[in-house]
């Protein structure tokens, strides 16, 4: 029969295997269910296709190495322990179940498999699977796998959709399917069951969440400890809604300056700018103080404080703990000035969810071996907690790159020297000095725009020079909008009736923001005690400016909110 296509001999006593000439065309054949002992070589076999081979009494696959054609080989139910002469077999489809297998050895080559039934064996570790970048399937059921960690040798096998550990001892390890959901996102199918969208996304956020997830759930702890203690008013609550008190936030990877400018910027610009001191509960460095670079706690001391509602953000990192506390903003705030303190970009993402508004601007190195030379000569880092770091640096470059607007300004901070020249520029700005100097001399001054360079305004007071280190402005999105005449119309309404309340021309409906309770015509605001407590009726009043201090102006962003409070109140009797 020479053209004969499919030969089913299956449910027979037959126990020659292949006994006749090969018919050249033979694609399918069905020998299963008889009584088979051994495999012969069948390299005349060129044609076939299909071979099944299910209960027999096989103890060896072999011969189909010149079985070009082969892409479906079932030899379940025999006594086959072992896998070889397979290699150049291009199978798409093995089903070996109920064999005495220990082993995935001798499937390492098959890489165009793509199901794969190893069933009802003895399987103990799924070591040799991930090379099969074409599986889709894979049946385990009632073999010896024990532990969720072997899931890792099939965690790079993104075709696979169907997954069976049914009746393996792995089942009885606590939050077995999440930790499997977790190691194998690209699953549809799990134990014979659908692996749901909301078991993905829960597994993710357990065992590896987002850091905009961390962020949420520390806001949402310390919110809720917050809310547990006696409520207060608090040095940096202004007058008003639309007023959030100044802070000024330096992010960035670990030993990129960002600490070592933030006590350089508030020395130069002390008139305007305290640190805020961070808790941690890491030991010090050489040449860190207490109470100065942050207050060393025990983790006792750091859960404790914790619990009384103390921090507005914390964030694990690097194994210790670090967090911004309530009082360390209060104390700055209650000196007249504005906060700047510096955080890793978990705690930038906690705070953002706070009521505070800050400028956020990041320090981000670009020159990988110098950074590297930074960490070294620090001597308190391993090689590996180095590349953790130059990851940690692609990790925020990425994050800027995918959101531009998330911080005001960026700055390469390759050399600190050159940082800090930009990082001066931009606090100007924003404190508006630069306006200043260049009107110095001047027999008259205009009153700057409310809207000049407030969080809440549509422009810039001076635009970026495109030659800047300053690449990523915080306005600049804004700056490129087109308004139209009626647009620009309604802003001068708006900001006029502001303007004048300032200016003490004609307080109007602003007059609220400037009365204060209980004070006489002849006495100075600045001399008052006012009564803190919420109901007293008197606002409380701030220290007053020192000798010689700089004045800033009194709707700039970054300006002391009790300085801008005060001019706005002298305005007002004036």
């Amino acid at each position: 029969m020479p053209f004969l296509v499919i030969l089913d001999v299956s449910h027979n006593e037959v126990s020659e295997f292949f006994g006749f000439e090969p018919p050249k065309n033979l694609k399918e054949v069905n020998f299963s269910h008889n009584s088979l002992t051994q495999m012969k070589d069948m390299s005349a076999y060129e044609a076939l296709v299909k071979l099944d081979l299910d209960h027999n009494r096989l103890e060896r696959i072999h011969g189909l190495e010149k079985c070009c054609k082969l892409t479906h080989l079932s030899v379940a139910h025999n006594h086959v322990a072992g896998i070889s002469s397979l290699d150049d077999v291009p199978l798409a489809d093995l089903n070996l179940r109920g064999n005495r297998l220990k082993s995935t050895e001798g499937l390492e080559n098959l890489s165009r498999l793509q199901s794969l039934d190893l069933s009802l064996n003895h399987i103990s570790s799924l070591a040799g699977l991930d090379n099969l970048c074409m599986l889709g399937s894979i049946n385990l059921e009632k073999n010896q796998i024990s532990e969720i960690e072997e899931c890792k040798y099939i965690h790079s096998l993104l075709l696979l959709r169907d997954l069976n550990l049914l009746g393996n001892p792995v089942q009885e390890q606590p939050e077995y399917r999440l930790s499997v959901v977790f190691l194998l996102q690209h699953l549809t199918m799990l134990d014979q069951d659908k692996v749901t969208v909301e078991e993905k996304v829960f597994s993710i956020n357990k065992y590896d969440p987002p850091m905009e997830v961390v962020a949420a759930r520390d806001h949402m702890t310390q919110l809720m400890y917050q809310l547990m203690q006696p409520q207060l008013l608090y040095d940096s609550t202004l007058p008003s809604d639309d007023a959030p008190y100044p802070m000024l936030v330096l992010t960035g990877p670990q030993a990129c300056g960002k600490r070592e400018l933030a006590h350089r910027l508030c020395e130069d610009f002390h008139e305007y700018f305290a640190y805020g001191i961070c808790h941690t509960t890491r030991e010090p460095y050489f040449g860190e103080e207490n109470g100065r670079d942050y207050h060393f706690v025990s983790e006792e001391e750091f859960q404790l404080l914790e619990h009384r509602g103390a921090f507005l953000q914390t964030v694990q990192h690097g194994g210790h703990k670090y967090g911004l506390s309530r009082d360390a903003i209060e104390d700055v705030a209650r000196e007249g000035l504005a906060c700047c303190v510096q955080m890793e970009l978990e705690g930038v993402l906690s705070l953002k969810k706070s009521i505070f508004e800050p400028r956020y601007i990041l320090f981000l190195p670009t020159i990988v071996d110098n950074y590297k030379a930074v960490l070294r000569s620090r001597d308190r880092y391993t090689d590996a907690q180095i590349e953790a770091a130059v990851s940690r640096m692609e990790l925020y470059a990425d994050f800027n790159r995918e959101q531009p607007s998330f911080f005001d300004n960026v700055i390469r901070c390759d050399y600190w020297d050159k940082a800090y020249q930009m990082l001066e520029r931009v606090v100007k700005k924003y404190l508006l000095l630069e306006d200043q100097e260049e009107g110095e001399g001047e027999t008259t001054e205009t009153p700057p725009q409310l809207g000049s360079d407030s969080p809440t305004s549509s422009h810039s007071a001076t635009a970026p020079e495109p030659s800047e280190l300053l690449y990523r402005d915080h306005f600049t999105k804004t700056q490129q909008s087109h308004k139209t005449p009626v647009e620009l119309a309604s802003i001068r309404r708006q900001e006029r009736p502001v303007r004048e309340a300032v200016t003490g021309k004609s307080p109007g409906v602003y007059s609220w923001l400037i009365r204060s309770s209980d004070v006489s015509p002849g006495h100075s605001v600045d001399t008052i005690k006012g009564d803190r407590r919420p109901g007293s009726g008197v606002k409380p009043v701030l220290p007053p400016i020192p000798p010689g201090r700089k004045t800033p102006q009194a709707n700039s962003p970054l300006a002391s909110p009790g300085l801008r409070h005060r001019q706005v109140q002298a305005s007002a009797q004036r």
